[in-house]
């Protein structure tokens, strides 16, 4: 394929969502086949149109992660960094999340799992802990939840 169609194809689905330069690599690599086409020029390209931001991305990314799926900061974090983005774009993306929805979040994802514990208080309490810590929460989050509302 031309460079000129796999950078219109690309600019087309990143006009539609949000995707980050790694995503938008492989894409490139999979049309291009064995084609010398430069896949960093391409990103450039697209960069340069503004229909790539890392910034814009990774607040799309944490805030959906955050608000859809129920994900601490820790796992948005090491979702991002496996993406490849810099430390300053993870940064700025979990800044967009909205603290107040998260926490709610969370204690909702929490309380769901907790009622659905089977067994003594300190095996319920490993339980949450283990489920917490792999949504990306961290142990004190976990511990202040249990400690005022899992025992209710």
């Amino acid at each position: 394929m031309e460079k000129d169609k796999i950078l219109d194809r690309m600019a087309k689905i990143c006009s539609v969502r949000e995707y980050c330069k790694s995503e938008i690599a492989r894409k490139v690599e999979r049309l291009k086949g064995d084609d010398a086409i430069d896949t960093q020029a391409i990103i450039s390209q697209l960069c340069k149109d503004k229909y790539i931001d890392e910034n814009r991305y990774a607040a799309a990314f944490a805030r959906d992660k955050s608000a859809l799926q129920g994900w601490g900061e820790q796992k948005i974090r090491y979702a991002l960094a496996a993406k490849g983005l810099t430390d300053s774009a993870i940064a700025f993306g979990l800044e967009q999340v909205e603290p107040q929805k998260a926490q709610k979040k969370m204690e909702s994802v929490l309380a769901a799992k907790y009622r659905a514990l089977k067994g003594g208080e300190r095996e319920k309490f490993l339980k949450l802990v283990k489920f917490g810590a792999g949504r990306g929460y961290s142990y004190n989050q976990i511990k202040a939840f249990y400690d005022n509302i899992g025992r209710g």
